[in-house]
């Protein structure tokens, strides 16, 4: 069976710098996306027009086969005159992360009220807000990774009761108070849903490092909650994979001091991934609308017909061995598949789906790439 899907696009991913991103970048592509929204906490943060434009160029510089749209980090120096020249140069959201709260949030905020110019600005040139919907932790409080996002969550009303024309976006929502907390709130308030977070538990993280991620997986009724709201089609839950590469060694490693680092990575394989896990809880007739049709109807991105790009994944009956990609092999294109052949082919017309506890798996096909996966060691 082959299903085809126009112009699939991934509203929420992290591709790094350096290194690391001439590794990655690619990746989007080649796991079936032609637009990557792309995340601006790097080392430093992006929080200037220029380097939202200059790391714009990195990228397309590397793969210029993929649309990205660029955002800005939140932080105190953003001024409503940065927000007009933003949106002037083609710079499309303003991403908010609390403080500590995940990778390369250190310069996170910690009060939204000083920022309401910044988002008066934003409602009034069509800017969008994406909220990195958790508080820090406090045991003062009793807060922690499990109840941050729905402590989070009156920020959410209030900011939008404050901004009601302001698009805003709850990134990677992991609980079914936050489903709740969405699907309350007006059409200019959407939120994404992770591959990921469609498929873990807290089970499955606790005392298990290369499924740690913030937000954390919570409770089997969560996952349930992201499941029914893909199922119903509703149009403004779509995906953002918040797909996050590391450098395995600090996903595999933690002192009493330091923790491994937050982040799952499912960009090569993301579009087969999320076709199975759609299949595995009723939803694949949804998968147009969640990978492309409603995230490009909320941002503005809608493609005429000519400008659609068809993306075809054909369903096959192989099962793939867990641990053989992405977990430090010199050569991934090694990862087998059960009756024995490899993931990904010799023409590269397809890559196996490699995730725990997945049987069947989703090839993507040649349509879009024609190179091998890197054989450096990420995760």
């Amino acid at each position: 069976m082959d299903i085809s899907v126009p112009s699939p696009a991934d509203f929420h991913v992290h591709l790094r710098q350096g290194e690391m991103a001439t590794l990655v970048t690619p990746h989007v592509r080649r796991g079936g996306f032609t637009l990557a929204y792309v995340m601006p906490n790097l080392k430093p943060p992006i929080t200037t027009v220029a380097q939202a434009l200059a790391y714009k160029a990195q990228l397309e510089a590397i793969d210029p086969t993929v649309e990205y749209l660029m955002t800005l980090y939140l932080s105190p120096d953003l001024t409503p005159g940065d927000i007009v020249k933003a949106k002037e140069s083609g710079i499309v959201g303003v991403k908010s992360y609390p403080r500590g709260v995940t990778t390369n949030s250190d310069g996170g905020i910690e009060s939204y009220e000083m920022y309401y110019p910044v988002f008066e600005a934003m409602q009034r040139v069509n800017m969008v807000l994406n909220l990195h919907g958790e508080v820090p932790s406090d045991p003062t409080t009793n807060t922690h990774v499990l109840n941050a996002e729905s402590q989070f969550l009156p920020h959410l009303h209030s900011l939008h009761k404050a901004f009601p024309r302001l698009r805003i976006v709850l990134e990677h929502a992991t609980t079914r108070a936050a489903v709740d907390a969405v699907r309350a709130c007006g059409p200019t308030v959407a939120c994404t849903i992770t591959a990921h977070h469609l498929a873990l538990t807290v089970d499955d993280w606790a005392g298990q490092s290369f499924n740690f991620c913030k937000p954390v997986a919570k409770l089997p009724d969560d996952r349930a909650a992201l499941r029914e709201i893909i199922r119903e089609g509703h149009p403004r839950f779509f995906l953002g994979s918040d797909s996050a590469p590391h450098p395995i060694h600090s996903k595999s490693t933690s002192t009493p001091t330091q923790g491994c680092a937050a982040g799952i990575y499912t960009s090569p394989v993301l579009l087969p991934l999320i076709a199975h896990l759609l299949e595995s809880f009723g939803a694949l007739d949804k998968l147009e609308g969640f990978v492309s049709t409603f995230g490009r109807r909320f941002y503005q991105r809608e493609l005429h017909v000519e400008q659609t790009v068809k993306v075809v994944i054909r369903k096959i009956g192989t099962y793939v061995v867990e641990d053989h990609y992405g977990v430090g092999e010199e050569d991934p294109h090694r990862m087998s598949s059960g009756n024995g052949s490899y993931g990904t082919s010799s023409d590269s017309s397809g890559i196996f789906l490699c995730w725990p506890h997945m049987p069947r798996t989703w090839p993507r096909s040649s349509k879009l790439a024609k190179e091998q996966a890197s054989p450096k060691s990420i995760i």
